[in-house]
């Protein structure tokens, strides 16, 4: 099912997608194991993030992918719901502080486009403190955004190519 800004007509050119899928309780381990070769079906899938707060639930699982040659800011966010929730089930994919932060990098870049620079600066914030950098946002977005691009990849070398990607989208939307 077809939620958020999409769903209510309150789209703009930053939203993502978010979408919910409710499963029978005894298919929820599969779902959520197979989900990504499903969806990487659709369009190639260049990263996917499990929230560690639903990692291992037994009723809901919250997956965030990104996809090969579309936006950043296209981003997928997947609820997956068990009817009825069932015992908790081991999770299946990683959480990575420095995805994460990314995440909000590019939220950040949002964020100011959509003129809410206090919702940036925290976003920000928050970002380089998952990956331990001291620095704090600015408000010169270019800069901070750029900034935590690289903090994240200095921690986490195999997110330097999402880093690459956020820089470049700080560059042609922040400049």
């Amino acid at each position: 099912m077809l939620r958020g800004s999409l769903a209510s007509g309150a789209a703009d050119a930053y939203s993502d997608i978010d979408l919910a899928w409710t499963v029978p309780g005894e298919s929820f381990g599969t779902a959520t194991r197979e989900v990504a070769s499903v969806v990487s079906r659709a369009w190639p899938v260049t990263s996917v993030r499990v929230d560690p707060d639903t990692r291992d639930s037994g009723a809901r699982r919250l997956l965030f992918f990104w996809f090969r040659d579309l936006p950043l800011f296209w981003r997928l966010d997947l609820e997956i719901v068990s009817a009825p929730p069932g015992p908790d089930v081991p999770g299946h994919g990683e959480w990575s502080p420095a995805a994460s932060a990314l995440a909000n990098a590019v939220a950040a870049v949002k964020a100011v486009r959509r003129n809410q620079p206090a919702n940036a600066r925290g976003l920000l914030d928050r970002g380089f403190a998952r990956v331990g950098a001291p620095a704090t946002a600015t408000g010169d977005w270019l800069r901070d955004v750029v900034g935590l691009a690289e903090a994240a990849a200095l921690s986490e070398p195999a997110v330097r190519s999402l880093a690459d990607q956020v820089r470049e989208l700080a560059g042609d939307h922040l400049s």
